[in-house]
């Protein structure tokens, strides 16, 4: 690096010529001396290993939707990211020729990820298996999603990043307006008794999502009361019939639209899922039946954006 700014100095143009060729030939050494360094690197200690930040980031590649939403939140530039599934919120990115398409979520394009020579990659648990290879080509951050403390976790991301890219006072903003939010909704919860139920509707077939479930904060964390004491130990839910909905007899039924999510189909609505037995439940009778946002929902569910729109969802049901 010092050698080739000495170099580069001299006045001869020949000779700069030559310079520039070598020093081209390294790691983007331009690039580098024009990133602001940590007096203190920051390290990131997560379920994978430490992750050593030395430099302020100003290329990040975004290898899912909550990642995306987190960015966008703090106001950071994103240079590439996958493309596949991109929630309606987050729409402008995905058609924004200057973000390169690194892929898909469930299997982002590692070729394409190294050719865009990024300095931060953030992952979530889905790329488990390629934390390795990333984190060879840039400092890789593995985010923990999981149902335990959800909301706490999503504040946590906030503010780590808000550290990584000196947006503490942003990050910090966004976390009290959540926290407002959930507030709110606790204490609608608190004063209600009706009981309620999440299920996922994947083309014609339903599953049951309760306190256990990927969906569990909304039970365990946002106070709505379970229809249904089933034991649940699927994060990805219990395959039920229209009987079991029948039985449990929800005041609120939320039904997560899968297939419109990853068939690109229309949500669906009443007559859709209408049948003798659903029409037989509380929920039904009192048109108390909720067709939640699927991008929120189903494709993210961890980020600022996903969880205020699931947090809007929910309040939908109480009315």
């Amino acid at each position: 690096m010092n050698l080739c700014k000495k170099i580069f100095s001299i006045s001869t143009l020949g000779i700069m010529a030559i310079v520039l060729q070598g020093c081209d030939n390294q790691s983007d050494p331009i690039q580098i001396s024009e990133k602001e360094k940590f007096i203190t690197p920051i390290t990131i200690t997560h379920e994978l290993g430490n992750t050593v930040i030395e430099y302020r980031p100003n290329r990040v590649a975004a290898l899912d939707m909550n990642e995306v939403d987190f960015l966008d939140q703090l106001e950071v530039p994103i240079a590439g990211m996958v493309k596949d599934y991109v929630p309606h919120y987050l729409s402008e990115y995905k058609v924004d020729q200057n973000i390169e398409d690194l892929g898909a979520i469930v299997q982002p394009n590692i070729e394409r990820v190294y050719m865009l020579k990024p300095d931060l990659i953030l992952m979530t648990p889905l790329h488990t298996e390629n934390y390795k290879e990333l984190a060879n080509i840039a400092p890789t951050i593995h985010f923990d999603d999981s149902i335990q403390n959800h909301i706490e976790k999503v504040e946590e991301h906030l503010i780590t990043l808000g550290q990584i890219f000196d947006k503490e006072a942003l990050a910090q903003q966004k976390v009290k307006k959540l926290q407002r939010k959930v507030q709110e909704v606790q204490k609608l919860t608190s004063t209600r008794s009706e009981k309620a139920l999440v299920v996922l509707h994947n083309n014609g077939a339903f599953r049951n999502f309760g306190p256990h479930s990927r969906y569990g904060f909304i039970f365990e964390e946002l106070g709505v009361n379970p229809a249904s004491a089933a034991a649940e130990n699927s994060l990805h839910g219990q395959p039920i019939s229209s009987e079991f909905i029948q039985q449990a007899d929800p005041d609120i039924l939320y039904i997560v639209d899968r297939t419109a999510v990853m068939e690109r189909r229309s949500k669906i609505n009443y007559d859709d899922v209408s049948n003798p037995l659903l029409r037989q439940t509380k929920a039904w009778k009192n048109h108390r039946v909720v067709f939640v946002d699927a991008d929120a929902w189903y494709i993210a569910a961890a980020s600022p954006t996903a969880i205020n729109i699931m947090l809007d969802d929910i309040t939908k049901g109480y009315r």
